[in-house]
Formats: C-alpha cells, sequence, structure tokens
C-alpha cells in the first residue's frame, strides 16, 4: 500500500477524530509544546455518547481480524514498523516538542516503539495452545489461547507513543480490537500518528480506534460492557480508581503504575561510574519516568565522595529547549501543576533537614536538575514519587541497611545496585523487592522481549511484553474433539 500523506501531516488528523476513518471534530483539544506554550496543533475530543458505537464497530472487525491468518497479520505489523522507520527523522522531532523530551529520549522512544510492532509480528509463530492428556483415548483434548475481544488502553504523557504499543502492538497482533485514549497532553504521537501508522498499514477500519479527552472518556471507556480487559499506564492513585471501575465489572485490568526505585551504591562501587549511572536514572527526561532512580541508597563509607561527583555532574547539565537548543540534557516540565508539585516536595525536604546541594530552581517550564542529602524517613523527598530532575541521597550503614531501606517503600517497580563483587550484587538483588533489578546499571530500563512490570503500588503484577503478551491478550479456551458422538445413561 502507498502512502498518500506523511504520518506526521496535520492536513489528515488536525480538527479530527478517528473511529477507523476520519471525521471533523465537533469539539477539539488544543495540544501545546511545553517547552515554549505554542499550541502544537489541534485533535478531535470525542463525544461520550459515541462510545457504545465505536465499539460496537470495533467487535465487528474484531470477529474478521481474528479469523484473519497469522501470517497476513504478522505482515501488517511489520508494515507498520516500516512506516514509522521510514518518517524517523519527522517523528523524532515531533516526540521532543510534545512531550518536552531531549533527542536521545525521544529517538529511544521511537525505536522502542517499532520494537513493540516487530516483536509482536514474531508472537504469532509461537504456539497458540498444547495437547492434554485425556482418559478417553478417543477424545483430543486441547486447551488453546484465543483472542479476548476488545481492548482498552489508557496511556500517559511521559512515553506515549512507546506505552501505548506496549499494549497496543500485541493486543492487534493476537487477534483483538483496540480502544485508545492517550493522554490529552500528548494526543498527537500517541494517538494520531499511531492512527495514521495503522490506517496505511492495512489495519481493517474500526479494529484501532482513537477516543481524545478527559478522565470522564476514560471511565466511560472501562464501563463499556464490550471491553474485556483494561490496560493503564500512569499514576497509582488514577490506577487504583481504574482497578476499581475494572473490578466492579468484572473485568480483566493490567495495571503499570508509580515507582520509587532504589539505586543502591556500596562500599566497592566505581563512583564515577555509579554516580553517572545515577544522574541518568535520576534526570533522564527531567525525572518524569515511572523507572526513575527515587533514591540514591550509598554506603556511608563512601557518600561523601559520591555526592560531590553527582552534583557535579548534576550542575554541569544543560537545561532549556532541547529541539531548539544544542546540547540540552534537562527539557521542560510537562506543566505548570508537575513543576509546583515538584517545587513543593524540594521545599519541604529541605524545610524537614534535608541538604539542597544543586538545584532546587524553577526558571519558567524548565526545573534545575536537583540533588538532595541527608534525606530521611523524615523528609517528603524519602517516600514520594517526586516524578521531576531530584536525586535523593540516603545514607545506608552496611549492605543490610541498603537492602532495608529499599525495601521501605510501598512500590516496587525497578531497582539497581552498584558494587565492584558480582558475588555481592546477586546476593542483594536478590533480597529486593521489585519487579526488574540491574547490577551494575542504572533503574531505567526497558526491551520488547522481557516481562516489564511491578509489585506492589507498582502495579498488579501484570507483564507487558516477552511471551506473557500471550497471558495478558488472550484467554485459554479448553476443547475436546470426538469422532463420534458420545453416548449417555440419560
Amino acid at each position: 500500500m502507498s502512502k498518500t500523506l506523511p504520518l506526521t501531516d496535520p492536513a489528515v488528523w488536525s480538527d479530527h477524530i478517528f473511529d477507523g476513518h476520519w471525521r471533523k471534530a465537533t469539539r477539539l483539544i488544543s495540544v501545546v509544546e511545553p517547552a515554549t506554550g505554542d499550541e502544537l496543533g489541534r485533535v478531535g475530543a470525542i463525544d461520550l455518547v459515541a462510545l457504545p458505537d465505536l465499539a460496537r464497530r470495533a467487535m465487528a472487525a474484531q470477529q474478521i481480524w481474528a479469523a484473519t491468518p497469522a501470517e497476513e497479520r504478522a505482515a501488517i505489523m511489520r508494515r507498520a514498523a516500516d512506516l514509522l522507520t521510514q518518517e524517523k527523522e519527522e517523528i523524532v522531532g515531533l516526540i521532543m516538542r510534545e512531550t518536552g523530551g531531549v533527542r536521545g529520549k525521544a529517538e529511544t522512544e521511537l525505536n522502542g516503539t517499532i520494537g513493540e510492532l516487530i516483536h509482536s509480528a514474531a508472537l504469532l509463530i509461537s504456539p497458540d495452545g498444547q495437547v492434554l492428556p485425556h482418559p478417553d483415548p478417543t477424545k483430543l483434548s486441547i486447551a488453546r489461547r484465543v483472542p479476548l475481544g476488545l481492548v482498552a488502553v489508557i496511556t500517559p504523557w511521559n512515553f506515549p507513543m512507546l506505552l501505548a504499543m506496549r499494549s497496543v502492538a500485541p493486543a492487534i497482533a493476537l487477534g483483538n480490537a483496540v480502544i485508545l485514549k492517550p493522554d490529552p497532553q500528548t494526543p498527537i504521537v500517541g494517538g494520531a500518528i499511531l492512527a495514521r501508522m495503522f490506517e496505511e498499514a492495512g489495519v481493517p477500519a474500526g479494529l484501532f480506534t482513537i477516543v481524545n479527552g478527559g478522565g470522564d472518556v476514560g471511565e466511560a471507556l472501562i464501563s463499556l460492557p464490550q471491553v474485556r480487559l483494561v490496560t493503564f499506564t500512569g499514576s497509582t492513585g488514577v490506577g487504583r480508581r481504574v482497578g476499581e471501575l475494572a473490578g466492579k465489572n468484572l473485568k480483566k485490568v493490567a495495571l503499570e503504575l508509580g515507582g520509587k526505585s532504589p539505586f543502591i551504591v556500596l562500599d566497592d562501587a566505581d563512583l564515577e561510574a555509579a554516580a553517572s549511572a545515577g544522574a541518568w536514572g535520576s534526570f533522564l527526561h527531567q525525572g518524569q519516568i515511572c523507572m526513575a532512580s527515587g533514591r540514591h541508597i550509598v554506603d556511608r563509607k563512601v557518600v561523601d565522595d559520591y555526592l560531590e561527583i553527582l552534583t557535579r555532574k548534576a550542575a554541569q547539565l544543560k537545561v532549556g529547549d532541547p529541539y531548539r537548543g544544542e546540547g540540552v540534557a534537562i527539557g521542560p516540565i510537562i506543566n505548570a501543576r508537575q513543576l509546583s508539585n515538584i517545587d513543593e516536595i524540594v521545599r519541604n525536604s529541605v524545610t524537614a533537614g534535608a541538604r539542597l546541594l544543586t538545584g532546587g530552581l524553577g526558571e519558567g517550564p524548565f526545573y534545575r536538575p536537583t540533588v538532595l542529602a541527608d534525606v530521611n524517613p523524615q523528609v517528603p523527598a524519602y517516600h514520594l514519587e517526586i516524578f521531576g530532575p531530584v536525586a535523593p541521597v540516603v545514607v545506608a550503614e552496611d549492605e543490610e541497611d541498603a537492602i532495608r531501606i529499599a525495601n521501605d517503600t510501598e512500590y516496587g517497580l525497578s531497582s539497581a545496585v552498584q558494587t565492584a563483587s558480582l558475588e555481592r550484587g546477586l546476593r542483594v538483588a536478590s533480597q529486593i523487592r521489585a519487579g526488574m533489578v540491574h547490577i551494575n546499571d542504572q533503574t531505567i530500563s526497558d526491551l520488547p522481549g522481557i516481562p516489564f512490570g511491578g509489585i506492589g503500588q507498582s502495579g498488579n503484577g501484570s507483564r507487558f511484553g516477552s511471551t506473557t503478551n500471550w497471558d495478558e491478550f488472550t484467554h485459554w479456551q479448553w476443547m475436546t474433539i470426538g469422532s463420534s458422538p458420545t453416548r449417555y445413561p440419560f
């Protein structure tokens, strides 16, 4: 299929909704570039009364799609990946502008999105069932994975394209229909571009739908009777509400929520390398990542040296508009409310006894990378997910104390350990309560082929990626086959 207009061309999606076709919208959402405050574009907002009809059309399309040969579905997923690759530079620039991310973040997000599509196509070479024993040798007993039907995907603003595709790609590849609700702050790269991509790749009309709007749209989407799975990525507070609505309606729900990921530095670590990883883990994308290094837990023997190196690295990072400025490492905070929240946590932490070593200053939409020393359980930065470029440093007396502090949290998403000893690293890592742990690396890492997810207040144990996609986006059906009718005494 040859493309008509580029995926990024607003002539197609501007002022429109997408329900399998582009239709002129009666209500619009203005998308603001966080670095400048300028309007980046406008997308159509969905009318709540239209949702039931969208769900019915999605289910009609799903019935046909589920019967489509796996090879054909896989080819469409690969075609979608090729379309993103062809417009890589334009899409990277749009991600930078809409999310406020630096180029490296935008490139990582796009590459990850492409990877999710390719990996989802590869899922279709996996066995989709198994033969089970049966006491009657004349019967064949099998268990097979079948599509759920309609999947609702609700995504955040920080990595809108990647975190959408992490659910959308495997759901569609495995035979489901999808209704995607992007965050209203990032509905272009998180919605419109994906709709254009699937449209051009040949996904049947109605199988993939975008619904733009606020929390009322999300709640109405979750409550649709046709939706059998809701995947949600976002804050723990909103995740609880999503889980409540899904449970009330007996729907399956996959929650990927907040984090306070521990970054442990033992006394034998390479401090220069550790501080480099720690700075990346706390400051990448302005700390607006669920896996960000939320607490640097450093052995007392080396904490002074570590603080000196980390503070130097933080102070050297250039702050500004990443799309227009050379060498910018720290871009804008997504909105004024979030910036105010970051600043409030930092100020309250200093009041409670933390030492501000660098940063702690907002400049327009930007917040300087911040290092806090002497952080303890009485300091807000110890427990709260900050979602900003802040590195709280906590002193540990020894290895055992570091493990205790790492587990002193309601979250359990990611974690990391820095040490010169692989034996120590494995010993510590095995005792951290988290869905992911990295030895001699930082806390932010994701690949299409891994079981991504957390425990505790970081999620309900669901996993995205790898063969676990079969568990999330299909269900088991038991089937028995007999060559002749079974006769009973009734």
